[in-house]
């Protein structure tokens, strides 16, 4: 049996805990990583420490003691990762991404998206946790979720929402947002991995950019996940796992 390690990042809101449905059922070694303004670590107030290169530079130095590995990332975490494999194809055996998105090409979509993003930030600010955690609660993309998930498992999402520092999170949207973030469609044929574009079949926006992708990517294909939203690992993770484990043998 291989021993490769795998490494895992979460979404925005989330942390290396947060990964626990999917961490569980993945073998060992796993290592969950807090991304920069998330999760149990310091929160600074410098710009800088929230840009792409930044995080990127985090999970190399964190994962140092690791030759090769596996990386798996959700959403944000996924553009992370999708960096991270660009800038280091020598580190990453395989990448496994969970609703992720190469960026925003066309300008003024981005351009729309990182005034939202920095509206968002300043309404988290000045509102504070819980409003945000609400409002989160109740995006569109996140539907499925009130459906799918058990009581409980609300209730611990919500939690974790609330355990956030609102300044992280702001500072996370300014800086790894989706807009904020160059786009990188055009290097996706550089991935020489294998990778695995999980998606949930509920998710429609996120499956139709990764039957996209996958035509850019050399050694990509799709898993679609039944009765799975944005968030596979949470609504199904028995077949998310089981998608990220094929991708790491591949």
């Amino acid at each position: 049996m291989s021993t490769t390690a795998t490494v895992v990042l979460h979404g925005f809101t989330g942390s290396a805990a947060a990964m626990a449905p999917l961490t569980s059922r993945l073998p060992d070694p796993v290592v969950a990583l807090d991304l920069p303004g998330h999760g149990s670590g310091p929160i600074s107030d410098y710009p800088n420490d929230y840009t792409m290169a930044a995080a990127v530079a985090g999970v190399v130095s964190a994962t140092s003691h690791l030759e090769r590995f596996a990386l798996v990332g959700y959403s944000m975490g996924g553009r992370v990762a999708l960096h991270l494999a660009l800038a280091h194809p020598d580190r990453v055996g395989s990448l496994a991404l969970i609703g992720v998105r190469a960026g925003i090409d066309d300008p003024d979509e981005r351009a729309e998206r990182i005034a939202a993003d920095e509206a968002l930030a300043d309404r988290i600010e000045s509102n504070g946790i819980e409003w945000f955690a609400d409002f989160w609660a109740d995006q569109p993309l996140f539907a499925t979720q009130r459906s799918r998930l058990l009581p409980e498992q609300q209730a611990e999402l919500r939690a974790q929402r609330l355990a956030c520092d609102p300044r992280g999170l702001a500072h996370s949207l300014r800086g790894l947002g989706a807009g904020a973030v160059e786009p990188i469609g055009c290097r996706l044929g550089e991935l020489s991995m294998p990778c695995a574009l999980i998606v949930g079949a509920d998710d429609a926006k996120f499956t139709a950019i990764a039957h996209q992708m996958v035509t850019a990517i050399p050694q990509a294909k799709v898993c679609l996940i039944p009765d799975a939203g944005h968030a596979t690992h949470l609504e199904a993770p028995d077949p998310t796992a089981a998608a990220v484990i094929q991708c790491v043998s591949s």
